[in-house]
This record gives C-alpha cells, sequence and structure tokens, in this order.
C-alpha cells in the first residue's frame, strides 16, 4: 500500500488509470497491486531503483503483458486485455526504451510508419502537425534514421507515435544514454510541450531529480510496489525518499557524463 500524498490540488480527471494491477513474466509477478492514473496536461513520473519492475508497469499499461490482476481503464471504459494495437486505435502511444526507431529507414518512412492506421492524405497532414510539433525535424525528413545523433533519435521516437495524435503518451526512460544537457532539454522543452498539447503523460525516468523537475505528480516503485506518491516537492521534503533510492544502491545523480552521447 502507498503512502499517499492528496491532500492538495485536485488533480485532472484520469484519461489512464491502473488499479491494483499485478503483472509479470511466465506466471511470477514483478509488479503487484499497483495504482496509477494520468489525466490531460498531466506528467506522472514513475521513479525508482533498478530492478523496481517500472517497464514491467508500462508493458502492462499499453497491452504487451497480460494482467494477472487489476483492472485498465480508458477514461470510465475497462480495457483490461486488450491489444497494444486496439489501444493505439484508442489514443495510447508508447515509446520503449530500445528499438524505437527503424534504423535502416528515413526520417520521413518513421514517420509514415507511424501513421500506419491512417490513409496517404491524413499521413501528410499529420507529417506537418509534427513537424511542426518538433520543427528540428522537417529538414531531416529524407536522412536515413541510423545517421541521426542520440537526441534526434530520441526526438524521431516520439514523433512516430505522436503521428497518430495520441491523448495518451507512455515514454520509457526517454533520456538513456543522452548527455544531462540533452536530457534536460528533451524533458524541459519537449515532454513538458506535448503535456501543454494537452497530452497525459506517463513518464519512467531513471534520471529521478530531473523528472521531479517537470513533473506534475510521482509514483515511487519499489520491489514492483509504489511506497510512496504525491507532488514532487512534497516527495522532496520527506526524509524517506531519498533512502528508497540510496538503500536500493541508486544514485538520484544523473549518470556518468563519460558515457553519455552528445548530439
Amino acid at each position: 500500500m502507498s503512502d499517499s500524498l492528496t491532500r492538495v490540488e485536485a488533480r485532472p480527471a484520469p484519461s489512464l488509470q491502473a488499479l491494483d494491477i499485478t503483472s509479470g513474466y511466465g506466471g511470477v509477478p514483478v509488479i503487484r497491486d499497483v495504482s496509477i492514473s494520468v489525466g490531460p496536461r498531466e506528467v506522472v513520473a514513475i521513479i525508482g531503483p533498478n530492478g523496481a519492475g517500472k517497464s514491467t508497469l508500462l508493458k502492462s499499461l499499453v497491452g504487451i503483458l497480460r494482467l494477472d490482476a487489476g483492472r485498465i481503464l480508458l477514461g470510465a471504459d475497462d480495457v483490461t486485455g486488450r491489444s497494444p494495437e486496439e489501444l493505439a486505435r484508442r489514443g495510447v502511444g508508447y515509446v520503449p526504451q530500445v528499438n524505437d526507431i527503424f534504423e535502416p529507414l528515413t526520417v520521413l518512412e518513421n514517420l509514415e510508419m507511424g501513421g500506419y492506421l491512417l490513409n496517404a492524405r491524413q499521413v501528410k497532414e499529420r507529417v506537418g502537425e509534427v513537424g511542426a510539433v518538433f520543427p528540428q525535424l522537417p529538414p531531416m525528413l529524407a536522412r536515413r534514421a541510423d545517421k541521426l545523433s542520440g537526441g534526434e533519435r530520441k526526438m524521431l521516437a516520439i514523433a512516430r507515435v505522436l503521428m497518430l495524435d495520441p491523448d495518451i503518451l507512455i515514454l520509457d526512460e526517454p533520456t538513456a544514454n543522452l548527455s544531462p544537457k540533452l536530457a534536460d532539454s528533451l524533458l524541459r522543452e519537449q515532454v513538458r510541450r506535448l503535456a501543454g498539447l494537452g497530452k497525459a503523460v506517463v513518464l519512467v525516468e531513471q534520471r529521478a531529480r530531473a523528472a521531479l523537475q517537470i513533473a506534475d505528480w510521482t509514483s515511487v516503485l519499489v520491489s514492483g510496489s509504489v511506497r510512496l506518491e504525491g507532488r514532487p516537492k512534497e516527495l522532496l521534503d520527506r526524509q524517506d525518499f531519498e533512502e528508497l533510492f540510496l538503500g536500493a544502491g541508486t544514485e538520484l545523480a544523473a549518470s556518468d557524463n563519460s558515457k553519455l552521447e552528445e548530439a
């Protein structure tokens, strides 16, 4: 059971809810009785030490993993057990941590692949609209994706998912392998901008402090369960907040810069 800090300003009505979900691999639970929600214009950050089950939670939300228990709601509709494709049709966009773009294809071809549910006219319109959200992309439409920098690749991964104009965006560690400067830019400028456009954003992020700076609500996942949740400032004010990370051997600071890629 999480220690919830909910006695403050109201959150938006949920676009997506997970209610007491349990999920894992081969019948072995990785997450247990987890409940989270996110609403329009809200960034909900899921943070926690390595091995806490954060990616498992996201895969459960988007239908990649089937639930052992609990329910998933889109608005008031129960979509438990629905396929990833059906959830995509219902407005759920998912950007995985790896294999998030098609490297042999051009930027334009990646965007066209992202609009696979649209007709040719709609794809062309959406390419223009997504280009307006990410103005760095239009000049690169003819470039192969494997020639992009780390920051450009992640931008393309998010843009590709935006082709279907999802109401809900689920991002799994979008700053992985980026330098601190690029990570900060992606979170502050791109993720917050998407929330400002009305999207409901669920973000798994290992850079806990960076995530807290842009999140409206945060859940701390430890050993497969939500241990704390609340407004970022409230969490940072708690004496036991860092202990949850440091006790599991996880630093809250940015990773070793020498291993990160500059754009």
